[in-house]
């Protein structure tokens, strides 16, 4: 029976694995300490291939062998309150994966168990539930100097899909990584998840796509009455987020690059964004005067082709949020600019048919300043 050559450690290409821990600061540990005066039977640190895996994490570990698919671990970290954990998942994001997670509680006592993390809620962190299979040796949490020491076996099926925790709830992590890790040949990935890259590329894709571009829109829409000003604004503003959402693109290239994830569709959708969006940009350049033959149609191609970009970007923004497992502050900040666009647009586009009637802004038709007719 063949043993799964990579697992991601979410410490990422066949099995995951996922650190997470309170940040503190104190003594480290090394490959060279001797610790088989407190690690229980039969862990045996001697025995153990060890790596520095990231910040002052240590994971020691025996190697898979093809008969039995289990391997023991130990993992330590700086220690002085909080807790630690190594889950293992499928594709190497923390929701989906099943954690061991250690801590020592207010009256010293060591704990040491699994959790499956189904989502970012509280409620979705159930304890008891993880889908690893440990042996029948007992699993363990050890507090000796300045580190915990988290000691448990792990048997790998064929194919591998810090306040101290209140009640077996936990707290939100300080930090996390994924990194890719061989437990058959002791080989590991030391890139590890581009978490800021993720950020970064949501941030410019939000901010551009879903900010400025719907901004600049609703500036040629709303403000025409305003002559010659709606159209500095609305060219301005469509251009930088055009150019920060480009960013976004450039980004999301750069991420999928690093981990190649299967998001097909949010992808696809990213491609025909920018695709829309580069079509406005040449549209700009190439639009008629006012009172050329093709004038209407260039305006109808102009209008439809930009609603079409904004409605998709907006589809994509959500997608790639609910794909992220970003927390909900990102959903609620989304949600709010969403809301506030569709209130304002909504009165606006009241207050423009009811208002200005006589001035026929309610028909949408765009024009060139006309004191501008080739600007």
């Amino acid at each position: 029976m063949a043993v799964p050559r990579r697992v991601h450690v979410v410490l990422f290409v066949y099995i995951t694995v996922i650190l997470t821990a309170v940040a503190v600061h104190a003594q480290r540990d090394t490959c060279g300490a001797e610790l088989n005066t407190f690690l229980p039977a039969p862990f045996n640190s001697s025995a153990l291939l060890c790596k520095s895996v990231w910040n002052s994490f240590i994971l020691r570990y025996s190697k898979l062998k093809s008969e039995d698919n289990i391997t023991s671990i130990v993992l330590s970290a700086p220690y002085s309150s909080g807790w630690v954990g190594i889950g293992f998942s499928n594709d190497g994001k923390m929701v989906g994966s099943s954690a061991m997670v250690g801590w020592i509680d207010n009256q010293g006592r060591a704990y040491i168990k699994q959790y499956y993390l189904s989502n970012q809620t509280s409620s979705g962190v159930k304890v008891d539930e993880g889908k690893l299979l440990t042996t029948d040796v007992p699993s363990a949490a050890v507090l000796y100097g300045d580190n915990i020491y988290l000691v448990f076996q792990v048997k790998f099926p064929l194919h591998i899909a810090r306040q101290t925790p209140n009640k077996f709830h936990l707290t939100e992590h300080d930090d996390k990584t994924t990194l890719s890790f061989d437990f058959s040949s002791g080989d590991s990935v030391s890139t590890y998840y581009p978490y800021q890259l993720k950020r970064n590329h949501g941030a410019f894709a939000i901010f551009g796509w879903g900010v400025l571009v719907p901004l600049g829109a609703i500036a040629a829409r709303y403000l025409r009455h305003k002559d010659p000003l709606w159209y500095y604004l609305h060219v301005l503003v469509q251009f930088l987020g055009y150019i920060i959402g480009f960013a976004g693109v450039v980004s999301g290239i750069a991420l999928y690059n690093r981990t190649h994830s299967n998001f097909t569709t949010h992808r696809s959708l990213g491609i025909s964004v920018l695709a829309l969006g580069s079509l406005q940009v040449i549209a700009f350049f190439l639009h008629p005067n006012n009172d050329s033959q093709v004038r209407k149609c260039w305006n109808q191609y102009h209008h439809w082709l930009g609603r079409i970009c904004i409605f998709l970007a907006a589809i994509n923004i959500v997608l790639g949020i609910e794909l992220s497992d970003t927390n909900i502050s990102w959903k609620v900040i989304y949600g709010a600019i969403i809301s506030v666009m569709i209130i304002s647009t909504t009165f606006l586009e009241v207050m423009m048919c009811t208002k200005l009637p006589k001035e026929g802004t309610c028909n949408g038709r765009l024009q060139m300043p006309t004191h501008h007719p080739n600007s």
